[in-house]
């Protein structure tokens, strides 16, 4: 009996050390309206899979532009699909990588209750000195905002007081701290992983008045032997995944 239990024990000790040899780590570029759920989906990965997800938050035009200088990135989760197809063409990413993991929804929103009315009529109304969303330029969630802006004819008349954040994460911290009084920012970030709205008040930007915010993840050339990069993003595209997505308010197709 001490015998096998000695050799139950070696045995033991040698899978674990067979496993941590085995596991890998990835580096994932996450644009910043996924934060809470890519944090939560680490945690899962981290222990379903043993390898290690270190994740990256910011505007998907800066990452392009990372990646396009040599960022150490294996996978790019974007807020949009613009970034990722261009990637994609221009011969950077892995071929057949690239799917949609997201479909995002705008919101105006103020950490002030009663504030932003269930229509958007405040946007009209000009009852507040500072509106904040992110660089159009960067960030696919400000590219929506302007369109918002421009389609309700209010973008003349809002441009005196828009405070512009670098990323999606930026903007949400502005209207937070009350730098802003209002802004644009994804429904991801206003509810809790429940579902359920964090407070303040707010609109959920009618679809019709923006393009659609088609989320695009793809593996990145340098990551194609990578076992934990696959591992990813078969996890990305698992029902549960994807259950967990839509519990912060996104659509998943």
């Amino acid at each position: 009996m001490r015998f096998n239990l000695r050799r139950l024990l070696t045995l033991t000790a040698a899978l674990a050390l067979s496993a941590a040899a085995q596991a890998e780590v990835v580096q994932i570029a996450v644009a910043a309206n996924f934060t809470a759920p890519a944090r939560a989906l680490a945690e899962i990965f981290a222990r379903t899979t043993g390898h290690e997800a270190k994740l990256s938050f910011g505007a998907t035009g800066a990452f392009y532009t990372q990646i396009k200088n040599g960022a150490p990135f294996d996978i790019l989760l974007a807020a949009d699909d613009e970034r990722p197809i261009r990637l994609e063409k221009e011969g950077d990413t892995v071929p057949g990588s690239r799917f949609t993991y997201a479909i995002g929804q705008l919101v105006l929103w103020s950490a002030k209750p009663g504030l932003v009315d269930g229509e958007g009529a405040v946007l009209k109304g000009g009852n507040f000195n500072k509106i904040a969303i992110a660089n159009p330029k960067l960030a696919p969630y400000g590219a929506a905002a302007v369109e918002t802006m421009d389609k309700l004819g209010l973008a003349a008349a809002l441009t005196p007081k828009l405070v512009t954040g670098e990323s999606i994460g930026q903007t949400y911290n502005f209207i937070a701290t009350g730098n802003a009084e209002l802004g644009f920012v994804a429904l991801s970030q206003v509810l809790d992983s429940s579902g359920r709205f964090k407070g303040g008040s707010m609109w959920v930007v009618t679809p019709s008045l923006h393009a659609p915010i088609v989320q695009d993840a793809v593996t990145l050339k340098r990551a194609q032997a990578n076992p934990a990069a696959k591992a990813w993003m078969d996890l990305l595209r698992s029902p549960r995944t994807k259950d967990l997505i839509r519990s912060y308010g996104y659509s998943v197709k």
